[in-house]
């Protein structure tokens, strides 16, 4: 039982029981239902925050089984709980949120939150517990610097991932202090959300170099290598939106719920904040480079866009979509040095990454528990039918290929071009043993950190390098 030193507990919510922030979600799932949402979210701050948490609450269906809870804050409240502790959820945002939680929880005596004239943060929820509190002793939980004033009121200061400074200065003012985890350093969860092992697929933007035998023009070179890091800083801005946009479908899915967003180590904020930074960096750094590298590069960023808001949830052109995004990197290198893809070469790049497209799609499905791919148009009575589709495209990228042998300009640029012909039967075993494994469960989701990882693949790769090499 709860003893008399025990003083009623109240709990913050943001950051503190749930490690993510109700208000960011709100309107990223508003934002995402309907992008025009995002006119009306600025006028709705300008009438304050708590009118602008009202109006996302009206609009928006929370679902509090699906949040990413504070496991260790979470197992020490129940531990209060049972031996009898009260205790009181009080959070800035919405009433309709705070009811919500606490509902599903079942955990606290009531839940405390914000009306459409008050924000019940810093000072004003100090104000709400002392009335609460009736003039005696509480304990507070909270995380962030704004709770600093109602933590040096408080009997019991209950610290979550607070930062060192936070810490020490309560501990000054408060005789009874609970450390529960501490703030981790944000570089490694936010690189880890720019997915750098992604930037391999970047190196597309240097097929164009490679063909047309300008590797050792010191200019080409520094074009497509400033073109690579252009393509990862754009690629990295839109893998942060993309995972803020489909944190319900990431939280429900099986290796998806652990990206830095979806698990809540990295805070909304910051994925806010850094995706138009990078965004801005790559659009200034592509201004070294030709006209026509900027408009490919503003054409790949509104492609992204529009699949991240709509284009991913409608069945095969997502994955038609996903083979533009690779092409368009083909197409991007080539106009960085300033000489025209072929024909070929775009038809081979759509053929070839429409097929791994799809094979991603496939391995979901093989692997899938349930009927559908949360977030997605599939089910699993489309294993077979994308299958057939993806070995079909992945064959023609393969003719497509021996097509591209035996032009004329193919016949101009190589000295033994029938050493490109070994390449045919390197591509076949290369994609028919992907598909085998696609289809048998043992293939990685992403086809592109099979190759990373994959040493017959990495032999392929580098084989097939060679005998370009030997033709030219």
């Amino acid at each position: 039982m709860a003893t008399e030193s025990d003083s009623h507990l109240f709990v913050d919510l943001d950051g503190t029981l749930i490690r993510t922030d109700l208000l960011f979600e709100s309107a990223l799932r508003l934002v995402r239902r309907n992008p025009l949402y995002l006119l009306a979210i600025p006028f709705w701050l300008l009438r304050g925050r708590a009118w602008l948490k009202q109006q996302l609450a009206r609009r928006v269906i929370l679902d509090p089984a699906g949040l990413p809870y504070n496991a260790e804050v979470l197992s020490w409240l129940r531990e209060e709980r049972a031996r009898g502790r009260g205790m009181t959820l009080i959070t800035a945002s919405n009433q309709r949120c705070a009811d919500q939680v606490g509902e599903h929880l079942g955990l606290f005596d009531q839940a405390i939150g914000s009306d459409a004239k008050t924000n019940l943060k810093g000072e004003a929820k100090l104000r709400r517990i002392r009335e609460l509190a009736g003039g005696g002793d509480f304990a507070y939980a909270g995380d962030s610097r704004a709770d600093v004033p109602i933590w040096e009121q408080s009997s019991q200061a209950v610290l979550v991932d607070c930062p060192a400074s936070v810490s020490d200065r309560i501990a000054k003012h408060c005789g009874k202090v609970l450390q529960i985890g501490a703030a981790p350093p944000l570089w490694r969860p936010l690189l880890r959300a720019m997915r750098p092992h992604q930037w391999l697929k970047n190196t597309l933007v240097f097929v164009a170099l490679i063909l047309s035998h300008r590797l050792l023009e010191a200019d080409s070179l520094l074009a497509s290598a400033l073109a690579f890091a252009v393509f990862c800083l754009c690629a990295s801005s839109v893998y942060l939106l993309n995972d803020l946009l489909d944190l319900d479908s990431d939280r429900a899915h099986q290796t998806k719920c652990k990206r830095p967003f979806a698990a809540g180590d990295l805070p909304l904020a910051v994925g806010l904040a850094s995706a138009p930074v990078l965004l801005l960096a790559a659009f200034l750094v592509a201004l070294a480079l030709p006209a026509a590298f900027g408009l490919v590069l503003l054409g790949y960023w509104l492609l992204t866009c529009l699949y991240s808001f709509a284009l991913k949830r409608i069945f095969l052109l997502d994955t038609i979509t996903l083979a533009l995004l690779f092409t368009l990197r083909v197409a991007a290198g080539a106009a960085a040095i300033e000489v025209d893809a072929t024909n070929y070469l775009i038809a081979f790049s759509l053929c070839f990454f429409l097929g791994l497209a799809l094979v991603k799609r496939v391995t979901e499905l093989v692997k899938l528990q349930t009927d559908a791919i949360v977030g997605r148009a599939y089910r699993k009575r489309h294993e077979k039918p994308l299958t057939l589709i993806g070995s079909l495209a992945s064959l023609l990228a393969v003719v497509v290929f021996a097509f591209y042998i035996n032009a004329q300009a193919t016949t101009g640029l190589y000295r033994a071009p029938w050493v490109l012909w070994l390449i045919v039967p390197l591509l076949l075993v290369l994609l028919g043993r992907i598909w085998l494994l696609a289809r048998t469960g043992k293939l990685h989701e992403d086809p592109v950190l099979f190759a990373v990882e994959d040493r017959l693949s990495q032999l392929i790769v580098l084989a097939t390098g060679c005998l370009i090499w030997l033709a030219a």
